[in-house]
């Protein structure tokens, strides 16, 4: 069983980025510009933009923080996705969800120009996505390609399996590990709370991507011996033994799924570093109008 590092990886990338950004400036280019939007004081969307804002300075970006209160209207923050749209510094920007409940995210999210849509979300990216046109990934199914590419993890012709349906991992994961590239090539199956035969379909998997959202939800007897494993779950669990008084538990039961595996992603520090670092790739690729020109 081998370990997927992504901590070692996404700090491989950071250097890589870092010193990209480094030659731009040296030859008097434009520094990547990345703006992020955060509504109200959502815990744990607080951590993931401080992080974000914090790696930015780290690759040598400018980053701009745009902070609005919970009680927000939808027209105040649409006012501000146009005022980003249209600020030429402003390479690529982000409004982190999950947004409050009278605010449209999908109104959000379509009313971002999707050149500088660099968490991937708008139509146009996914649709593109699909096809196999240039665009920019959402970031986590981006991380997880990088994950597999760099440990050189053979998938082409193999059995993936999928477990989650959402927009944001679950769709453009199935729908990249079906592309005609590698990372890809796979027959791909996804899985999903109605799903039936569950166990049996992960049972036939050489390769399964988790993103329930369901602590410890795949056990040793859903997986054959020598598959991949990879875990995007992150549930804060209660935990007596941390100084926080919470723990990061994946949707993997790490301990008794691990020993059967070839590869596996360890929760936290596999999936979760690689997320931040693909946004930053997102936004390098923006500031270079390297995808839409």
């Amino acid at each position: 069983m081998q370990l997927i590092d992504g901590k070692a990886v996404s700090a491989q990338m950071k250097k890589e980025i870092a010193e990209e950004v480094a030659q731009i400036k040296k030859a008097g280019g434009k520094i990547p510009h990345l703006a992020a939007v955060l509504v109200g004081h959502d815990g744990g969307s607080e951590t993931y933009v401080a992080s974000k804002v914090r790696t930015c300075e780290e690759v040598g970006f400018k980053s701009s923080l745009i902070r609005y209160e919970e009680d927000v209207t939808e027209e105040e923050l649409l006012a501000c996705v146009d005022r980003l749209n249209n600020d030429p510094d402003v390479d690529g920007f982000i409004v982190q969800l999950p947004l409050p409940k009278h605010i449209s995210e999908q109104k959000i999210i379509e009313a971002i120009d999707y050149r500088k849509d660099v968490d991937g979300f708008h139509p146009i990216n996914v649709g593109r996505m699909s096809i196999g046109l240039p665009c920019f990934l959402s970031a986590t199914p981006a991380g997880i390609l990088e994950l597999l590419k760099r440990y050189e993890i053979e998938t082409k012709g193999k059995h993936c399996v999928v477990l989650g349906r959402s927009n944001i991992v679950g769709k453009p994961m199935a729908m990249l590990m079906m592309q005609k590239s590698y990372p890809g090539d796979c027959t791909v199956t996804v899985c999903h709370s109605r799903s039936e035969n569950l166990k049996e379909m992960c049972l036939n998997a050489d390769i399964i991507i988790v993103a329930l959202g369901v602590p410890e939800f795949l056990k040793a007897d859903m997986v054959k011996e020598g598959a991949v494993v990879i875990d995007v779950g992150t549930t804060r669990m209660p935990s007596s033994v941390t100084k926080s008084g919470f723990k990061l538990t994946g949707d993997v039961r790490f301990d008794e799924v691990s020993p059967k595996c070839s590869y596996i992603t360890p929760v936290p520090g596999g999936v979760g570093p690689m997320t931040i670092i693909s946004l930053m790739r997102n936004t390098l690729l923006a500031g270079k109008k390297e995808i839409y020109k």
